[in-house]
C-alpha cells in the first residue's frame, strides 16, 4: 500500500458502476477529496458507508465503499471486540508464558499450547456469563483427558 493509489483521473476513466473499496493500507490509498472538491462529481448516498460518485462530464458514476477507507472496518463488522479479546488474550498468555518458562522454549515459533488457549476461551465464557461444567472423573478417563484439561491433543485444530 501507499498513498494515492488511485487518483481522480483514474476514478474517471473507471467503467460505470465501478467499485471501489480499500482493504489493504489506510484511508490516503484512494483520492476522496480530490473526488468530493471536484465540481463535475455528484454525490448519492445509497445507504450507509456506501456511496454513489456520478461524473456530469461522462455520465459515468462510481460506487465507493467507506468513504474509501478500510471496508473491513466500515462496512462490516470488521474485527469484533470479542474475537480481539480472545486474540489479545492468547498473546499475553503466550508472552506470560514465554517469560516465566524461557528455558522450556529455545528460540523458535511455538503454537500456544492448548490448556492455554483453552483458559483464554473459559475465561470469556465466564464473561459472557455462560457457566462450562465440569468433567467428572470417569468422563475424562473416557476420552482420555485430564480433568482440568486440555480437552483435546495438541495437533487438533479448533
Amino acid at each position: 500500500g501507499n498513498k494515492d493509489i488511485i487518483t481522480f483521473e483514474n476514478m474517471k476513466a473507471m467503467k460505470n458502476k465501478a467499485i471501489l473499496g480499500n482493504i489493504g493500507h489506510f484511508d490516503n490509498e484512494i483520492d476522496m477529496a480530490g473526488l468530493e472538491a471536484s465540481s463535475d462529481v455528484t454525490r448519492i448516498n445509497i445507504k450507509p458507508q456506501v456511496d454513489e460518485f456520478e461524473f456530469a462530464s461522462t455520465g459515468r458514476s462510481i460506487i465507493v465503499l467507506s468513504e474509501g477507507r478500510l471496508l473491513n472496518l466500515g462496512n462490516a463488522t470488521g474485527h469484533p471486540s470479542f474475537v480481539m479479546s480472545n486474540s489479545f488474550a492468547d498473546q499475553v498468555i503466550a508472552q506470560i508464558e514465554l517469560f516465566t518458562k524461557a528455558d522450556q522454549y529455545p528460540i523458535g515459533v511455538y503454537r500456544l499450547p492448548k490448556i492455554l488457549d483453552e483458559k483464554v476461551a473459559r475465561l470469556h465464557v465466564e464473561a459472557l456469563g455462560g457457566t462450562l461444567t465440569k468433567l467428572a472423573k470417569d468422563q475424562a478417563e473416557y476420552i482420555g483427558v485430564d480433568v482440568e484439561g486440555p480437552f483435546k491433543p495438541e495437533h487438533y485444530r479448533y
